[in-house]
């Protein structure tokens, strides 16, 4: 039985992370999250059965197709689960590499959160060659972000690019609001042990290419593009220079 992934969700008075680790209730009810994970309900009076409750109530409530843009998805969500991204897979091409069963759902935002960059452990991207994105608790803040809906199938793929075995990012799940304000809940992922320091000349444009192409808020693009990258003047590898000149190509 896969374990379930922390629950990431900022109180608005507090800007606490709530997280909800449920155990194991009697006559349990099993149910599945948007994003694809397990969730056990049973008849408990103990506080963290009712924190699993809740919580579950959020996942399952939040998730309404017709409310979030994903309309024509219906029938999928066995098979599926919603991840949001506000890093480098806001661009289609560059999810597509690992992930080609992604499919866009909504443009959503993550409250009392912030965007942040830095190297993991304290080691620089060999792919992106200087920092990498990431949020942290910051209430009054928000990311904006995408919401993707894909397959099961590529759930370790996409682990494998955030790089969870090798404890680059952590995976998390995440309440997020679409711009009709509907709540849903994701799977995301979050640096837990890194260093500040400033994103490539690359890794920035491929973010300002996918807040563009999936049209997030102008406010929010423009603060995009005002981040100030570092000095790196080499080359990324090709495949990443291919889906910058595609990811152009599109916004253009």
């Amino acid at each position: 039985m896969r374990s379930r992934l922390p629950v990431a969700s900022a109180n608005r008075k507090s800007g606490r992370i709530r997280l909800a680790a449920p155990t194991l209730p009697a006559f349990p009810l099993t149910l599945e999250s948007p994003a694809g994970l397990p969730l056990k309900l049973g008849r408990s009076q103990s506080s963290s059965h009712c924190l699993a409750a809740d919580s579950a109530a959020v996942q399952v409530s939040g998730w309404s197709m017709a409310n979030s843009g994903c309309e024509d998805l219906r029938g999928q969500e066995g098979e599926s689960f919603l991840y949001f991204a506000y890093g480098s897979n806001l661009l289609t091409e560059r999810i597509h590499l690992r992930n080609p069963s992604a499919v866009f759902c909504c443009v959503a935002r993550l409250q009392d959160f912030k965007l942040d960059f830095g190297n993991s452990q304290g080691k620089t991207s060999e792919t992106w060659h200087g920092g990498i994105a990431t949020i942290f608790q910051s209430p009054g803040d928000e990311v904006w972000g995408v919401v993707w809906k894909m397959n099961k199938s590529n759930l370790s793929s996409l682990d494998e690019q955030e790089g969870v075995k090798s404890g680059t990012y952590v995976p998390i799940e995440v309440n997020v609001y679409t711009q009709e304000g509907k709540e849903i809940t994701c799977r995301s992922y979050q640096m837990k042990n890194y260093e500040s320091a400033p994103p490539s000349p690359q890794y920035k444009k491929v973010i300002c290419l996918g807040a563009k192409e999936n049209g997030l808020p102008l406010e929010y693009q423009k603060k995009l593009n005002a981040i100030e990258p570092n000095d790196y003047k080499g080359e990324v590898s090709e495949e990443i220079e291919d889906i910058i000149k595609k990811g152009e190509t599109k916004t253009h």
